[in-house]
């Protein structure tokens, strides 16, 4: 175990008021991939960059499109925590993690068993009508095309937060309460350049702020902690 690491565990072990702000690097090691990630695939299948296609104007110009993209590469079938979701749901049983805040939409951290989790981007897990409300789960998308219809006839869509909308008020609130009053800010698995959500961390006032990515950030110079290892690997050893 290297000396940061050994750290991090230390302050576990003497905290009770540990936040956890994530991103797409917690979910890469189930088998999730980051969108933004060069694969290939985007060039090769799809006239537009994902950013582009999951925006609100596009869904509105051409739900078409967004729903081919949206079941190839967001509807993940089987995908299971791994040792990063899980530990971070110990640590909530524990008591002392108080509440994890994520910008991914895929529902692990609640199929590992963590119960207080703020979701800044929604869920993929939610669907919803536009015309009338009623709710629907992934069975939506089993074995269909185009875009998805209500029983009213109204169009369904995910109850995920797209590029050009705002977050949910109520989750942010909670989110600045939760980072502004923690001991112990854990920052995984983001590279923190998605906005509004990474702006949430300046309202950390502690002085133990712990960053674990593979890549740099622009957050690195202000880390107590700065741990350039998988997440998964370093939550197996704390």
């Amino acid at each position: 175990m290297n000396d940061n690491i050994l750290k991090l565990k230390e302050w576990i072990e003497k905290s009770d008021n540990i936040v956890f702000f994530g991103g797409a690097g917690v979910s890469t090691e189930s088998g999730i991939p980051d969108f933004r990630s060069v694969d290939g695939l985007y060039n090769q299948k799809y006239k537009y960059p994902p950013e582009t296609i999951i925006s609100h104007s596009f869904f509105e110009a051409d739900p078409e499109e967004f729903y081919r993209f949206y079941r190839d590469k967001l509807i993940i079938k089987g995908a299971k925590p791994n040792t990063a979701h899980l530990r971070l749901a110990e640590l909530e049983a524990q008591g002392k993690l108080k509440a994890v805040i994520t910008q991914n939409i895929d529902g692990l951290h609640q199929l590992a068993g963590s119960k207080n989790v703020l979701e800044l981007h929604g869920s993929t897990l939610r669907n919803y009508c536009l015309k009338c409300g009623k709710k629907y789960g992934t069975e939506i998308f089993d074995g269909t095309e185009g875009v998805p219809k209500c029983s009213c006839g109204g169009t369904i869509r995910p109850d995920v937060v797209l590029y050009e909308e705002g977050l949910d008020q109520e989750t942010i609130e909670k989110a600045v309460h939760y980072i502004r009053h923690a001991d112990v800010l854990i920052i995984g698995g983001t590279s923190l350049v998605v906005y509004p959500a990474a702006g949430l961390v300046n309202y950390y006032r502690g002085n133990k702020l712990v960053l674990i990515n593979k890549s740099a950030t622009s957050m690195d110079s202000y880390a107590d902690l700065l741990i350039s290892e998988k997440i998964g690997e370093v939550f197996a050893e704390v």
